[in-house]
């Protein structure tokens, strides 16, 4: 079970990816609007070459300056790809709670907590993810050996252990956003692949 809180051991690595987080979101800032938008159009040209029709896909709805775009999950559905997009939400006591899920039809997003676009209900277990061959996971950051750093808020380090085996599980940032190595905890779920702007879909780990 992901436990509610770090470790207290990882004080100086949380303050260390707090830091790295600032300076993200700061460049993110930074990007015109041109820019977002081209990236955008090839993270959603490069994401049909390597999703068949037929197969599930989790992927997400991108919220301020992540890259990504409405697009993309819309030109999934019409590649014929079951595309499953994540509901979040926190128990009674605040905890971030695994990922649910609901199937995306293209117009029918609604708008949910923390400034979030999801699915309308009805929507799946957490371990509906178990049955996607693709997961597309937003990132701040991905270093070469997969570790992803995200918001920290701890949704997807509770639903990404939940992906099936064989599951491609990519972080989707910019080209800057690939970097040699990030400051990781001993909870951190490793993803397979980047995606980006230029490179596209980029092996990691190896």
């Amino acid at each position: 079970m992901f436990p509610p809180y770090p470790a207290p051991e990882d004080s100086a690595v949380r303050s260390t990816k707090a830091q790295v987080r600032a300076e993200i979101l700061a460049a993110r800032r930074a990007v015109t609007p041109q820019t977002r938008a081209a990236e955008a159009a090839a993270l959603a040209a490069h994401v049909l070459t390597f999703v068949d029709p037929g197969q599930a896909v989790c992927g997400y709805v991108p919220v301020g300056s992540e890259p990504g775009s409405v697009d993309l999950i819309d030109g999934l559905v019409r590649h014929e790809a079951a595309v499953l997009l994540p509901v979040a939400r926190h128990d009674s006591g605040g905890v971030a709670l695994p990922l649910r899920w609901g199937r995306h039809r293209p117009g029918e997003l609604v708008d949910a907590p923390f400034g979030l676009r999801e699915p309308p209900q009805p929507w799946l277990p957490a371990d509906a993810v178990a049955e996607a061959a693709v997961v597309l996971v937003p990132a701040l950051a991905v270093d070469l050996r997969g570790t992803r750093l995200g918001r920290g808020a701890g949704f997807y380090d509770r639903t990404l252990m939940l992906a099936g085996r064989g599951a491609v599980v990519v972080a989707v940032v910019r080209d800057d956003e690939l970097v040699d190595q990030l400051p990781s905890e001993s909870h951190d779920v490793r993803v397979t692949h980047a995606l980006t702007p230029r490179q596209g879909l980029v092996p990691l780990g190896r």
